[in-house]
């Protein structure tokens, strides 16, 4: 016997009351704890927090690293790299060994860097359309990685920050790799070439159109022209900035940290998921080793912004809850989530693939824990050693 299946219009209606309950629900359970008036004084001013201190450095970034993109696929950075990292790439990534560069670039700088690279025809040309859509997952646990080792050796704990940086490599691996899986799965049509012509063949065209132009000219249109594609990725990526990282604040900090109440101001919030995790802490003492359930927090802010968890770094240190393994779990875990969930959105929308989205979420969600516990149990096994 078939089962029972709504009709279309019913679908909607039984959508809009489901969906109606939910938000009410939730803005019920925030304007009780926090005061109506306070919430949507802290909605608007997280948001416009991160839109002057968040999303405008992002647009930064994207339009230098744009520019630095352009010269070095103009001036033969990104050939000399395919040669040299191609034995390293295909094994571990699956990926051409120009995709190096694009690892390097967010290390330096942050996720949206590897998008200012895949826009360009000469380095797309190397990928077929599931590699190139599976390097939002492989730039982005590389995302501002030389801030947070940094950050982490300042509180003298080099050998954690080291050990999570080889923990944010494990998880880069497991998260292109299914990335990769859940692509080709679902829809096996992107096995194919993004471009119908050899890299070489792009280069030679590229060449001959710019045979006339001075090595200057050629200069100053790269930076020009890869500039322009930094400002297009910078607005792109401000919906999803604003959107899922304001959400995430509201559920994941409490009230104001001077005198402990609400009012109104940003990055405040009720902190419904700490208070969850706690209901299991023996997963994340057994997983990560974290003997503070504070720690907690590190993580569940490295899912929006990576540099709001590094903040949250000298108050760990000051209360004496980061010791070498604690610094190499968040360590790992920052530097391959770095604030996945509030820019992944963005960059695949602007490749155009929305439609991968949750597979790529759900891929980098997986790959961020297990670089927590391969961190947590490598220091462990060295600890033992030494």
């Amino acid at each position: 016997m078939a089962k029972n299946k709504l009709k279309p219009s019913q679908r909607i209606i039984v959508e809009a009351i489901v969906f109606l309950a939910v938000l009410i629900g939730c803005g019920c359970v925030l304007g009780w704890k926090m005061g109506t008036a306070n919430m949507l004084n802290t909605i608007m001013n997280t948001a416009h927090n991160l839109l002057m201190n968040t999303c405008f450095y992002l647009m930064g970034i994207t339009v230098l690293t744009g520019a630095l993109s352009k010269l070095f696929a103009e001036f033969g950075v990104v050939n000399l790299l395919e040669k040299v990292l191609r034995p390293l790439m295909k094994p571990l990534y699956n990926l051409p060994g120009v995709a190096a560069l694009g690892g390097v670039m967010t290390f330096l700088s942050d996720n949206p860097a590897i998008i200012a690279l895949s826009k360009d025809k000469r380095f797309a040309s190397y990928f077929k359309k599931y590699q190139l859509i599976s390097l939002t997952n492989f730039g982005t646990a590389f995302g501002m990685g030389f801030i947070v080792i940094i950050t982490m050796i300042g509180y003298g704990h080099a050998d954690g920050a080291i050990i999570g940086f080889i923990g944010a490599i494990c998880g880069s691996v497991i998260s292109t790799r299914l990335m990769q899986r859940f692509i080709l799965k679902s829809y096996p049509e992107l096995n194919e070439p993004v471009s119908k012509i050899s890299p070489e063949e792009v280069e030679q065209e590229e060449l001959v159109a710019e045979s006339n132009e001075s090595t200057f000219m050629r200069f100053l249109n790269a930076l020009l022209d890869g500039g322009k594609n930094g400002v297009e990725l910078g607005l792109a990526i401000i919906p999803g900035v604003l959107i899922i990282t304001t959400m995430v604040i509201m559920v994941t900090f409490g009230p104001d940290a001077v005198t402990g109440t609400y009012n109104g101001g940003a990055t405040q919030g009720v902190p419904i998921l700490p208070w969850l995790a706690e209901k299991i802490h023996w997963v994340f003492e057994w997983l990560f080793g974290f003997n503070h359930m504070e720690l907690i927090a590190f993580p569940m802010t490295a899912l929006g912004s990576v540099g709001a968890a590094l903040g949250l770094a000298k108050t760990f240190f000051e209360n004496g809850f980061f010791d070498g393994n604690a610094v190499a779990v968040c360590t790992a875990i920052g530097m391959c989530w770095s604030g996945f969930l509030s820019t992944h959105t963005a960059m695949l929308d602007s490749l155009g693939y929305r439609k991968c989205i949750s597979k790529a979420l759900l891929a980098h969600t997986i790959a961020g824990l297990c670089a927590g516990v391969i961190a947590h149990f490598v220091y462990m096994a060295i600890s033992m050693i030494f």
